[in-house]
């Protein structure tokens, strides 16, 4: 008996899971990065971004979790 037809199917079918996957995760990342400068230019900020007074450059100032 011949395999090969249910092989092939099994990897094409893989293969296009997983590209449409990668475009999802691609489309969404670029979406989130839109809305992302869409708050910042609305004056939103991130709470985790540091005031630009705050930034000095001191490294010692710094912690590190």
């Amino acid at each position: 008996m011949n395999y090969a037809f249910y092989v092939f199917t099994s990897y094409g079918v893989a293969a296009a899971v997983t590209l449409c996957l990668i475009a999802w995760v691609w489309l969404d990342g670029r979406a989130r990065r839109k809305e992302l400068a869409e708050l910042e230019a609305s004056g939103i900020r991130r709470r985790s971004a540091r005031p630009a007074a705050e930034t000095t450059g001191d490294i010692s100032r710094e912690t590190t979790a």
